[in-house]
Protein backbone atom coordinates (compact mmCIF):
# COMPACT_ATOMS: atom_id res chain seq x y z
CA UNK A 1 0.00 0.00 0.00
CA UNK A 2 1.42 3.11 -1.00
CA UNK A 3 1.66 5.95 1.59
CA UNK A 4 -1.58 7.98 0.11
CA UNK A 5 -3.86 4.83 -0.33
CA UNK A 6 -5.01 6.23 -3.50
CA UNK A 7 -5.32 3.32 -5.48
CA UNK A 8 -8.69 2.45 -6.94
CA UNK A 9 -9.68 6.16 -5.71
CA UNK A 10 -11.95 7.74 -8.57
CA UNK A 11 -10.73 11.43 -8.90
CA UNK A 12 -12.08 14.63 -11.23
CA UNK A 13 -9.78 17.08 -12.82
CA UNK A 14 -11.03 19.75 -14.50
CA UNK A 15 -9.09 21.98 -16.07
CA UNK A 16 -6.58 19.65 -18.50
CA UNK A 17 -4.94 21.97 -21.41
CA UNK A 18 -1.52 20.16 -22.63
CA UNK A 19 1.42 18.37 -21.24
CA UNK A 20 2.48 21.53 -19.47
CA UNK A 21 -0.14 22.33 -17.45
CA UNK A 22 -0.97 21.73 -13.92
CA UNK A 23 -3.36 19.66 -14.43
CA UNK A 24 -1.68 17.53 -16.48
CA UNK A 25 0.97 17.05 -13.20
CA UNK A 26 -1.46 16.37 -10.85
CA UNK A 27 -3.01 13.44 -13.63
CA UNK A 28 0.18 11.74 -13.72
CA UNK A 29 0.69 11.39 -10.31
CA UNK A 30 -2.76 10.14 -9.18
CA UNK A 31 -2.40 8.22 -11.93
CA UNK A 32 1.08 7.07 -10.53
CA UNK A 33 -0.94 6.44 -7.27
CA UNK A 34 -2.98 3.99 -8.84
CA UNK A 35 -6.08 6.53 -8.83
CA UNK A 36 -8.69 6.40 -11.25
CA UNK A 37 -8.15 9.28 -12.99
CA UNK A 38 -11.42 11.54 -14.75
CA UNK A 39 -10.41 14.79 -16.81
CA UNK A 40 -12.86 17.32 -18.07
CA UNK A 41 -11.54 19.94 -20.37
CA UNK A 42 -13.29 23.39 -21.81
CA UNK A 43 -13.76 21.65 -25.01
CA UNK A 44 -13.12 19.20 -27.81
CA UNK A 45 -9.68 20.39 -29.27
CA UNK A 46 -8.13 19.66 -25.76
CA UNK A 47 -10.27 15.95 -24.76
CA UNK A 48 -8.24 15.29 -28.16
CA UNK A 49 -5.01 16.39 -26.50
CA UNK A 50 -6.20 14.78 -23.16
CA UNK A 51 -6.57 11.18 -25.09
CA UNK A 52 -2.96 11.40 -26.33
CA UNK A 53 -1.57 12.29 -22.44
CA UNK A 54 -3.98 9.94 -20.54
CA UNK A 55 -5.13 7.32 -23.18
CA UNK A 56 -7.30 5.13 -20.73
CA UNK A 57 -8.53 7.84 -19.05
CA UNK A 58 -12.45 9.04 -19.58
CA UNK A 59 -12.41 12.58 -20.80
CA UNK A 60 -15.49 14.69 -20.07
CA UNK A 61 -16.08 18.07 -22.31
CA UNK A 62 -17.41 21.38 -19.94
CA UNK A 63 -17.25 25.01 -20.50
CA UNK A 64 -17.97 25.57 -17.27
CA UNK A 65 -18.63 29.62 -18.19
CA UNK A 66 -22.24 28.24 -18.64
CA UNK A 67 -23.48 26.57 -15.83
CA UNK A 68 -25.80 23.98 -17.66
CA UNK A 69 -22.77 22.78 -19.06
CA UNK A 70 -21.68 21.34 -15.24
CA UNK A 71 -24.86 20.34 -14.85
CA UNK A 72 -24.76 17.84 -17.94
CA UNK A 73 -21.04 17.07 -16.90
CA UNK A 74 -22.43 15.98 -13.68
CA UNK A 75 -24.41 13.78 -15.06
CA UNK A 76 -22.28 12.78 -17.53
CA UNK A 77 -20.18 11.45 -14.92
CA UNK A 78 -22.32 9.97 -12.30
CA UNK A 79 -23.55 7.71 -15.36
CA UNK A 80 -19.94 6.79 -15.85
CA UNK A 81 -19.69 5.92 -12.05
CA UNK A 82 -22.36 3.90 -11.04
CA UNK A 83 -22.74 3.08 -7.68
CA UNK A 84 -19.17 4.17 -6.94
CA UNK A 85 -18.32 7.74 -5.82
CA UNK A 86 -15.58 10.11 -6.11
CA UNK A 87 -12.55 10.21 -3.43
CA UNK A 88 -11.70 13.93 -5.14
CA UNK A 89 -12.04 16.73 -7.58
CA UNK A 90 -9.06 19.00 -8.65
CA UNK A 91 -10.18 22.33 -9.79
CA UNK A 92 -7.85 23.73 -11.99
CA UNK A 93 -9.55 27.04 -14.11
CA UNK A 94 -8.26 30.23 -14.54
CA UNK A 95 -8.81 32.92 -16.85
CA UNK A 96 -8.49 36.19 -17.41
CA UNK A 97 -8.48 38.60 -20.85
CA UNK A 98 -4.93 40.27 -21.45
CA UNK A 99 -5.85 41.43 -24.93
CA UNK A 100 -5.47 45.02 -23.79
CA UNK A 101 -2.35 44.60 -22.71
CA UNK A 102 -0.91 45.62 -19.26
CA UNK A 103 -3.45 48.70 -17.70
CA UNK A 104 -3.64 50.72 -14.90
CA UNK A 105 -5.85 48.19 -12.38
CA UNK A 106 -7.95 51.10 -11.65
CA UNK A 107 -8.83 50.87 -15.72
CA UNK A 108 -9.48 46.93 -15.46
CA UNK A 109 -12.75 47.32 -17.68
CA UNK A 110 -15.95 45.21 -15.98
CA UNK A 111 -16.58 42.81 -18.06
CA UNK A 112 -13.15 41.38 -18.28
CA UNK A 113 -12.69 41.42 -14.34
CA UNK A 114 -16.58 39.65 -14.06
CA UNK A 115 -16.17 36.94 -16.63
CA UNK A 116 -12.85 35.86 -14.88
CA UNK A 117 -14.40 36.05 -11.83
CA UNK A 118 -17.57 33.53 -13.24
CA UNK A 119 -14.41 31.19 -14.59
CA UNK A 120 -11.71 31.43 -12.25
CA UNK A 121 -14.08 31.42 -8.81
CA UNK A 122 -17.41 30.92 -9.41
CA UNK A 123 -16.75 27.55 -11.64
CA UNK A 124 -15.81 26.24 -8.04
CA UNK A 125 -18.91 27.09 -6.47
CA UNK A 126 -20.85 25.35 -8.84
CA UNK A 127 -18.96 22.39 -9.40
CA UNK A 128 -19.07 21.89 -5.90
CA UNK A 129 -22.94 22.27 -5.79
CA UNK A 130 -23.63 19.86 -8.60
CA UNK A 131 -21.12 17.26 -7.58
CA UNK A 132 -22.32 16.92 -4.93
CA UNK A 133 -24.70 14.08 -4.79
CA UNK A 134 -21.38 12.18 -6.62
CA UNK A 135 -18.94 12.51 -3.81
CA UNK A 136 -17.72 10.30 -1.27
CA UNK A 137 -18.76 11.34 2.75
CA UNK A 138 -15.05 12.31 2.74
CA UNK A 139 -14.04 13.46 -0.72
CA UNK A 140 -11.81 16.47 -1.15
CA UNK A 141 -11.83 19.20 -3.20
CA UNK A 142 -8.18 20.98 -4.49
CA UNK A 143 -8.33 24.35 -6.10
CA UNK A 144 -4.74 25.70 -7.56
CA UNK A 145 -4.73 29.67 -6.81
CA UNK A 146 -1.53 31.66 -6.42
CA UNK A 147 1.39 31.90 -3.81
CA UNK A 148 0.05 35.72 -2.60
CA UNK A 149 -2.76 37.85 -3.82
CA UNK A 150 -1.20 40.65 -1.90
CA UNK A 151 1.74 40.99 -3.98
CA UNK A 152 0.12 43.70 -6.84
CA UNK A 153 2.50 42.97 -9.72
CA UNK A 154 1.25 45.04 -12.68
CA UNK A 155 1.19 42.79 -15.21
CA UNK A 156 -0.94 40.36 -13.17
CA UNK A 157 -3.76 43.23 -12.60
CA UNK A 158 -7.34 41.69 -11.26
CA UNK A 159 -6.66 38.14 -11.44
CA UNK A 160 -5.18 38.70 -8.00
CA UNK A 161 -8.31 39.81 -6.06
CA UNK A 162 -9.86 37.02 -8.26
CA UNK A 163 -7.75 34.53 -6.81
CA UNK A 164 -8.40 36.31 -3.66
CA UNK A 165 -12.18 35.37 -3.94
CA UNK A 166 -11.88 32.01 -4.78
CA UNK A 167 -9.58 31.62 -1.81
CA UNK A 168 -12.45 33.02 0.37
CA UNK A 169 -14.66 30.31 -1.32
CA UNK A 170 -12.96 27.73 0.22
CA UNK A 171 -13.94 28.38 4.00
CA UNK A 172 -17.68 28.96 3.11
CA UNK A 173 -18.21 26.02 0.81
CA UNK A 174 -15.64 23.91 3.79
CA UNK A 175 -18.28 25.29 6.40
CA UNK A 176 -21.41 24.67 3.96
CA UNK A 177 -20.59 21.10 3.44
CA UNK A 178 -20.20 20.77 7.01
CA UNK A 179 -24.01 20.20 7.76
CA UNK A 180 -23.69 16.89 6.40
CA UNK A 181 -20.36 15.71 5.12
CA UNK A 182 -16.47 15.77 5.66
CA UNK A 183 -15.84 16.94 2.48
CA UNK A 184 -12.46 19.07 2.57
CA UNK A 185 -11.76 22.07 0.21
CA UNK A 186 -8.62 23.61 0.21
CA UNK A 187 -5.87 25.12 -2.33
CA UNK A 188 -2.65 24.96 -3.55
CA UNK A 189 -1.08 28.14 -3.76
CA UNK A 190 1.98 27.86 -6.13
CA UNK A 191 4.37 30.48 -7.37
CA UNK A 192 5.46 31.64 -10.62
CA UNK A 193 5.13 27.84 -13.01
CA UNK A 194 5.82 27.59 -16.42
CA UNK A 195 2.90 26.79 -18.10
CA UNK A 196 1.21 27.51 -20.81
CA UNK A 197 -1.77 29.80 -19.30
CA UNK A 198 1.31 31.67 -17.91
CA UNK A 199 2.55 32.47 -21.16
CA UNK A 200 -0.38 34.54 -22.17
CA UNK A 201 0.53 36.99 -19.57
CA UNK A 202 2.47 39.92 -20.58
CA UNK A 203 5.63 40.17 -19.31
CA UNK A 204 5.80 36.98 -17.71
CA UNK A 205 9.01 35.77 -18.29
CA UNK A 206 10.35 38.43 -16.85
CA UNK A 207 8.37 37.76 -13.58
CA UNK A 208 9.39 34.12 -13.79
CA UNK A 209 13.08 34.91 -14.04
CA UNK A 210 13.07 37.43 -10.97
CA UNK A 211 11.08 34.88 -8.95
CA UNK A 212 13.45 32.19 -9.99
CA UNK A 213 16.30 34.34 -8.05
CA UNK A 214 14.32 34.93 -4.92
CA UNK A 215 13.53 30.98 -4.02
CA UNK A 216 15.89 29.85 -1.38
CA UNK A 217 17.80 27.67 -3.48
CA UNK A 218 17.71 29.74 -6.89
CA UNK A 219 15.83 27.12 -9.21
CA UNK A 220 12.18 27.80 -10.08
CA UNK A 221 9.55 25.97 -9.37
CA UNK A 222 8.58 22.45 -11.06
CA UNK A 223 4.85 22.02 -11.58
CA UNK A 224 5.37 18.45 -10.27
CA UNK A 225 5.88 19.87 -6.32
CA UNK A 226 2.58 21.63 -6.96
CA UNK A 227 1.05 18.06 -7.93
CA UNK A 228 2.61 15.87 -5.35
CA UNK A 229 1.20 19.04 -2.89
CA UNK A 230 -2.30 18.74 -4.54
CA UNK A 231 -2.09 14.61 -4.13
CA UNK A 232 -1.61 15.06 -0.86
CA UNK A 233 -4.63 17.07 -0.02
CA UNK A 234 -6.33 14.95 -1.74
CA UNK A 235 -5.82 11.71 0.52
CA UNK A 236 -6.99 10.71 3.72
CA UNK A 237 -2.85 12.29 5.21
CA UNK A 238 -4.27 15.12 4.76
CA UNK A 239 -7.77 14.53 6.64
CA UNK A 240 -7.18 17.28 9.04
CA UNK A 241 -7.06 20.17 7.10
CA UNK A 242 -9.81 21.88 5.16
CA UNK A 243 -10.27 25.53 4.29
CA UNK A 244 -6.49 26.43 4.22
CA UNK A 245 -4.35 27.87 1.92
CA UNK A 246 -1.19 25.45 1.00
CA UNK A 247 1.85 27.74 -0.28
CA UNK A 248 4.65 26.23 -2.67
CA UNK A 249 6.84 28.81 -3.54
CA UNK A 250 10.41 27.47 -2.36
CA UNK A 251 10.61 30.35 -0.09
CA UNK A 252 10.27 32.83 -2.63
CA UNK A 253 7.94 35.18 -0.34
CA UNK A 254 10.43 35.65 2.77
CA UNK A 255 13.36 36.14 0.48
CA UNK A 256 12.71 39.57 -0.92
CA UNK A 257 15.65 41.18 0.51
CA UNK A 258 18.29 38.64 -1.04
CA UNK A 259 21.87 40.30 -1.02
CA UNK A 260 22.42 39.21 -4.60
CA UNK A 261 19.39 40.93 -6.41
CA UNK A 262 20.00 43.77 -4.26
CA UNK A 263 23.18 43.44 -5.42
CA UNK A 264 22.29 43.45 -9.24
CA UNK A 265 20.07 46.35 -8.26
CA UNK A 266 22.26 48.67 -7.09
CA UNK A 267 24.84 48.15 -9.77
Amino acid sequence: MSFLNLTGKSIVIFGLANRKSVACAVGQVLREEGAEVIHVVRSEERRTAARKLFPDSPVFVCDVEDEANIIRVAGEIAAHLGDRKLAGLVHSIAFANYSRGMVPFHQTVKADFLQSLDISCFSLISIANHFKPLLAEDASVVTISISTTRMAAENYGYMAPVKAALESSLCFLAKSFSADSRVRFNAVCPGLLKTSASAGIPGYVDSYLFAEKLTLRHQALETSEVADAVAFLLSRRASGITGQRLVIDAGMELNGFDAAVIAKVLA
